[in-house]
């Protein structure tokens, strides 16, 4: 296999908060040869969706997941079931798929969090939230948000809440924020356990489901394909790649220099009395995050500690990440003084997947009949990455979809420049971002 990033970017993250919540869920790993109808690589949020749609259609279906389950960005993200999925400003997305595209976009967002609402109801996944807060960093963003607030009724359906200062405080939202504005849709909840909630959901459905069973090799094979383990081979008349950010450059080698991994940074603390919460004036159970381009995002959990997280790694060798980490935390305790103290119990990293159109893909890959991709959630793939995965599912299984889902997010992603060296792309962007966010 071929990785963008340093081996440690893709090695188990001990220190990851939710693996401390859930049981340890317990898949075989594939140990003899096989068929299936489908064979799905990845088995996070985008493989499980695909696997139960699939699944309940009536295909013989089976996932490999290279490390334990929940090991990738659907064990390690901050479980921020929202709007989101792509990066594409609206003068982007109508100069490549039309003057309809931003509001078409809209729809598929506002359906992919509908879709998680109905999926999970009943699970228990630690719920809460009313929608998501963004809070102004600068008066020059609050006015924009003022601005656009009109606009995101028209495009969504819903009205934003905009609070000023005085408003933010009270509502439990305290910090050097200019103002804020909620958008109530979407919802925090527990990643790993919504994860356990899909896993049971698909093997229920008949989904064969397999952990530390790396794919290692694809190849065509009559008219389907198979996937070699190096443990074992299986045969399949259709294969779904759903790695993100963990894909490899060959495999197949069409994916080489379509995807752009990215860092994501994760702290959390130690439960916060309430007496602590009231001194940084923070005490609300609202996900949020700021107007940074390089933002940040946070929010309560339900047990008191607090989640942190940022972009803006570029190497997961061991200098690289102790910088981040003094990074993000000088950071935290910038906006948030009165916890200054307060203890880290963990830290971790993972990957989210940018794309160059910056926008997600679900499709098939070009000239290779039966194979199908569906990644670059840009970091917010809670909600997109589940929903693309029903959607792809409907592609291969040739049934309704469920809910809106643009016909150009099956466009082929084009390759980004500097083939292997493109991770230096993101040096210029991150110091563009840091100059913007002044």
């Amino acid at each position: 296999m071929r990785r963008l990033y340093e081996p440690a970017a893709y090695a188990p993250q001990a220190a990851c908060f939710w693996a401390d919540t859930v049981a340890p869920e317990d898949w075989p790993a594939l140990e003899r040869d096989g068929v299936a109808d489908v064979v799905i690589i990845g088995g996070g949020f985008t493989g499980l969706n695909a696997a139960l749609a699939l699944a309940r259609a009536g295909r013989d279906v089976a996932v490999l997941e290279a490390g334990t389950p929940g090991f990738g960005a659907s064990g390690r993200n901050g479980g921020f079931c929202c709007l989101g999925g792509a990066k594409a400003p609206d003068a982007l997305l109508r100069r490549q798929f039309g003057d309809e595209a931003p509001q078409h976009w809209a729809e598929a967002e506002r359906a992919a969090v509908a879709f998680v609402d109905r999926l999970s109801a009943g699970w228990e996944i630690d719920r809460h939230s009313q929608g998501e807060t963004l809070l102004a960093h600068t008066a020059r963003h609050w006015q924009a948000l003022q601005r656009e607030a009109a606009g995101l009724e028209t495009r969504y359906g819903v009205a934003p809440e905009l609070m000023a200062p005085d408003a933010l405080r009270q509502a439990g939202l305290g910090g050097p924020w200019h103002g804020g504005m909620t958008l109530p849709l979407g919802f925090a909840l527990n990643p790993r356990k919504y994860h356990a909630g899909l896993a049971g959901a698909a093997r229920e459905a008949g989904a064969r489901l397999f952990a530390h069973t790396q794919a290692r090799g694809l190849r065509r094979d009559g008219d389907g394909w198979q996937v070699d383990t190096g443990h074992a081979r299986l045969r399949a008349r259709q294969v779904l790649i759903a790695t993100n950010g963990y894909s490899s450059e060959d495999l197949p080698g069409w994916l080489a220099a379509r995807t752009l991994p990215a860092l994501s940074s994760v702290i959390v603390t130690r439960p916060l009395t309430a007496e602590e919460q009231a001194a940084a004036g923070w005490w609300s159970a609202q996900m949020a995050y700021d107007t940074r381009l390089l933002l940040h995002y946070f929010r309560l959990l339900p047990d008191g500690r607090f989640l942190f997280g940022m972009r803006g790694g570029l190497s997961a060798a061991p200098r690289a990440q102790a910088a981040i980490s003094r990074r993000i935390r000088s950071d935290f305790a910038r906006l948030f003084p009165a916890w200054q103290g307060v203890e880290i119990t963990h830290e971790w990293s993972g990957l989210v997947c940018l794309l160059r159109a910056l926008v997600p893909f679900a499709g098939s890959v070009p000239g290779h009949p039966g194979l199908f991709a569906a990644l670059g959630y840009h970091g917010n793939g809670v909600a997109m990455g589940s929903y693309a995965g029903a959607q792809i599912a409907t592609q291969m299984a040739g049934t309704d979809r469920p809910g809106p889902f643009p016909d150009w997010l099956a466009t082929p992603p084009r390759r980004f420049p500097l083939g292997r060296f493109r991770r230096s792309l993101l040096r210029p962007a991150y110091l563009l971002g840091e100059a913007f966010d002044l």
